[in-house]
């Protein structure tokens, strides 16, 4: 693959993940969800192991989406992106401030059932690289 064939693919997806930052901005504004404060946004992007997208799929649908809801990791949606050689996974969460993701990840992290799911994962690699970022909105945003 040659160097400008990775960075379209990288370009591709970056405009796939602000697309779909904007369609939930605009759900979200649509029924007048509003916050107030230090809301934060985290964006997580899943680049999955070849192969291996439909059991991340399996995982997120079943013990993965319970355990976020659990430690109050308010998933908004949860999207594919890329071509079928190349998929990621991803998905939004909304956060009262940084230090309350802070503390919900801390809590996820020691739950059992999420240890569970780490030591299967170390057995059968489901994700190769994960990218975070945290996003706070602006004073403009519809969505604060």
């Amino acid at each position: 693959m040659t160097i400008n064939n990775w960075k379209s693919k990288g370009l591709i997806t970056s405009g796939m993940v602000l697309v779909l930052w904007a369609a939930v901005t605009l759900a979200l504004h649509s029924n007048s969800v509003r916050a107030e404060g230090d809301r934060v946004f985290e964006l997580r992007v899943y680049h999955v192991a070849p192969g291996k997208m439909s059991a991340l799929e399996t995982r997120f649908r079943g013990e993965t989406s319970k355990l976020l809801a659990k430690h109050n990791l308010n998933v908004l949606g949860y999207w594919v992106a890329g071509e079928a050689s190349d998929y990621t996974f991803v998905f939004m969460v909304a956060h009262s401030s940084r230090e309350e993701a802070k503390k919900n990840w801390a809590a996820m992290a020691a739950d059992p059932d999420f240890k569970e799911i780490i030591k299967a994962e170390q057995s059968e690699k489901l994700v190769e690289k994960i990218d975070v970022r945290f996003m706070r909105p602006t004073d403009f945003s519809p969505l604060r």
